[in-house]
């Protein structure tokens, strides 16, 4: 099959292909009545970023199941690189908008966000989008780039990464929301949920030299745990990943995923990821390994599943 002609296939196809599914079903199950907290999982498809966000957390019950009143929340998107928001390179700015509006509106008395990123720093902000949509969605920058906003923990079940220092936020506010970008990476294959623990990292050089895939597995476990997972697959990167070398690596696949099992949700992730470029799961070792140490599943189905073609 020519490429163009794939990537069309793919894009028609989308979530439900992901999921062993036809379009049709898509169209059945989003007319179908909702039931609070009925399912483990939401692939979102079609839609803007913020319709896809408020689709996929309404099928989950609310941001009030994982924001209470009162709370500080941590939004941790990918900020990593110098790159505006078309090349897919960080977090779509209008999910991490989405996000925060409905976690002041969960009655959340302060949204922090912050990355430990791979640029300098101040671009990376500047020129993702981020920093200035943060502030008119009414949370607050945090900042990651000096040693000084991080604290050493140990992680007693890890197998490599017996101590790290991690973001003082992420241990100090009351919950945690992960919102990664979907993208190929050259070294770890894939870059989704799992990895973008390595933005809550201090000395990421410790991790690359030390069996890296075992290092992101061993990450995700420290105490304080996200509430809930949100993987922007709007623009994704297919290619030259992480931080992509043109417009011509991007393609806009307008998809969403969410949900609270960190190896799930990047399982689903690379199933859908693989109709844009061939990626197979046993490829990416932070995944199974996650699934070895049961850091979640990679056995997604027999999940609960909402998928919404909107």
């Amino acid at each position: 099959m020519e490429r163009r002609n794939f990537i069309k296939t793919a894009a028609i196809g989308g979530v439900a292909g992901a999921f062993g599914m036809q379009a049709k079903a898509f169209a059945e199950n989003n007319n179908a009545p909702e039931v609070q907290s009925a399912y483990d999982l939401v692939a979102v498809m079609g839609g803007e970023p913020e319709v896809m966000y408020a689709r996929a957390i309404e099928s989950l019950g609310g941001i009030r199941q994982f924001v209470k009143s009162g709370s500080r929340v941590i939004v941790k998107p990918n900020i990593g690189w110098d790159r505006a928001p078309e090349f897919a390179a960080n977090t779509n700015p209008e999910l991490v908008v989405a996000v925060i509006k409905d976690c002041l509106a969960a009655g959340a008395r302060e949204v922090g966000v912050f990355d430990n990123t791979c640029d300098e720093w101040r671009p990376c902000y500047k020129n993702s989008g981020i920093e200035d949509a943060v502030v008119a969605a009414g949370g607050k920058i945090l900042y990651g780039h000096e040693e000084r906003y991080y604290r050493t923990v140990n992680i007693p079940a890890a197998k490599r990464l017996k101590t790290c220092k991690i973001h003082e936020a992420i241990l100090d506010y009351d919950v945690w929301i992960n919102i990664p970008v979907l993208k190929n990476h050259g070294g770890t294959r894939m870059t989704i949920a799992m990895k973008n623990y390595m933005g809550i990292v201090w000395d990421r050089r410790y991790m690359h030299s030390n069996d890296l895939q075992q290092c992101i597995a061993d990450i995700t476990l420290i105490a304080k745990k996200p509430v809930l997972t949100i993987v922007d697959a709007y623009r994704i990167i297919t290619q030259n990943g992480p931080k992509g070398r043109s417009l011509a690596d991007v393609q806009t696949p307008k998809a969403l995923f969410m949900g609270t099992d960190l190896v799930a949700i990047d399982t689903a992730a690379v199933r859908f990821f693989s109709q844009y470029q061939t990626t197979r799961l046993e490829d990416v070792g932070h995944i199974i390994i996650g699934n070895e140490m049961k850091i979640g599943t990679t056995d997604i189905d027999n999940l609960r599943i909402n998928r919404i073609r909107i």
